[in-house]
């Protein structure tokens, strides 16, 4: 269990200052509640007892905060920084003043509203071995904000900071800015906050430098909650999400209910087996179809059957590039996807250059429902409560063996391979009509 947290409470909110009325951004009231208090009661809920405030800008209102309010129950220790050091150079400066039994040390922003289950968040970090995991979301504009790549196993390969070079296409993955990073990696670098203050940055610097010495960071990725309220639209989006019970709903500590999408057909035009992603094109329509399920909060994942790998005529490689081209393309258009699982495997054999340890029968390529099954598991997601939406008849069936609800689409194959004697529960001409059964079906859920 995590016993230590940390909160950086020291920017000056120059962004959203107009709302602010002379309060420090921590103390800005969403949902009628100060920021900073949900977050402090978020750590306690959370089994957290030792928080560590590192504060700058008006600290003497954060501290008369706190003392008002008895600390909320915590182990309450704030420390101000009194000259600007940056994310990273703050928490090293702090180390000292750390709950000396804690091997783990989790890092959230003053500025960011999150719902976002810790416990899982920390046992992914202890099962991975990591010096440091990084909570990593898409987000609608990835051209404009620092991205991370992962390897096969999901540890960070290279950050990608803005601005990107001209057609660089990055996976959407965005540092959300949160984070749990070993204590012995903190003290290892303690160094670095030697001498006169300095701004030193957790994305820019301190895990660029630690990637550089070969350290093993996790990324975590999660469709929960978790948004910097940084501008007043941003601010007035939390409170909008906190009103509708986005912003409730929005943890894996409770099940979540999820669009499922197949990819060819359905999101991108019916191109033949893929292997490029200059083949790759979105059909009219199905960005602005993701987008509005985004903006909802539902989750949206696609499964789709990739035998290109097996047959040998796309790497896995290839896979991943024709797969970042289709989360650029979404992106562009404001829309992300929060996860894509693929089946490499193809069970007949004969094609040349095929590769014979991906030629099996497997419970993962649809109608088959294994890449259901662990989507399930990974994002909690409650199948019985979910929907997919898919172009083939072997979609459907992988639906009803799943449990979930199904839409046949008219575009694609539009359910004519008959590969499979079932019916879909519902038909929509396309992605955007199926966006809007789907939400009038969570309308009433």
């Amino acid at each position: 269990m995590l016993k230590q947290a940390v909160i950086l409470a020291g920017g000056k909110g120059t962004r959203p200052a107009s709302r602010l009325n002379v309060l420090p951004e921590p103390l800005v009231p969403i949902g009628g509640i100060p920021l900073l208090e949900r977050l402090l009661l978020y750590c306690k809920s959370s089994g957290i007892r030792s928080v560590l405030l590192s504060v700058n800008h008006k600290a003497e209102y954060i501290a008369a905060f706190c003392a008002l309010n008895g600390s909320f129950g915590l182990r309450l220790n704030i420390v101000d920084d009194v000259e600007a050091r940056g994310t990273a150079g703050a928490v090293l400066a702090a180390l000292p003043h750390l709950d000396p039994a804690a091997e783990d040390i989790l890092i959230l922003y003053g500025d960011t509203l999150l719902n976002a289950d810790l416990e899982r968040f920390h046992d992914v970090h202890a099962r991975s071995g990591a010096d440091a995991t990084l909570f990593l979301h898409p987000d609608d504009h990835p051209h404009d904000l620092d991205l991370v790549e992962l390897d096969e196993q999901g540890f960070i390969a290279a950050f990608h900071p803005y601005p990107h070079p001209d057609n660089a296409e990055y996976p959407n993955l965005v540092n959300a800015g949160l984070y749990i990073i070993r204590r012995e990696t903190m003290e290892a670098r303690r160094g670095l906050a030697d001498g006169p203050p300095r701004i030193l940055d957790f994305a820019k610097e301190f895990f660029p430098d630690l990637l550089g010495r070969r350290k093993r960071l996790y990324g975590y990725v999660s469709p929960e909650y978790i948004k910097d309220i940084g501008t007043p639209e941003r601010l007035d989006q939390a409170e909008a999400d906190i009103a509708s019970g986005r912003f409730e709903r929005g943890t894996l500590r409770l099940p979540q209910r999820a669009v499922f999408l197949d990819r060819d057909g359905v999101l991108n035009e019916e191109a033949g087996f893929i292997s490029d992603p200059d083949q790759l094109r979105l059909l009219p329509g199905s960005a602005a179809a993701v987008r509005r399920l985004n903006r909802v909060g539902l989750p949206v994942v696609v499964v789709t059957n990739q035998p290109v790998v097996a047959r040998g005529e796309c790497t896995e490689n290839g896979l991943k590039a024709v797969h970042t081209r289709l989360e650029n393309l979404l992106g562009r258009e404001g829309a992300y996807l929060d996860r894509i699982y693929y089946c490499p495997h193809h069970p007949d054999k004969g094609f040349p250059g095929e590769r014979p340890e991906l030629k099996i029968a497997c419970d993962c390529r649809k109608p088959a429902a294994g890449m259901l099954r662990r989507a399930a598991e990974d994002m909690n997601i409650d199948l019985a409560r979910s929907i997919l939406v898919g172009d083939r008849t072997s979609d459907i069936l992988c639906a009803r063996q799943a449990g979930l609800l199904s839409i046949l689409t008219d575009t694609g194959a539009g359910g004519r391979d008959g590969a499979c004697a079932v019916e879909p529960d519902f038909r929509a001409a396309d992605l955007a009509e199926a966006a809007d059964l789907i939400l009038r079906l969570d309308a009433g859920a």
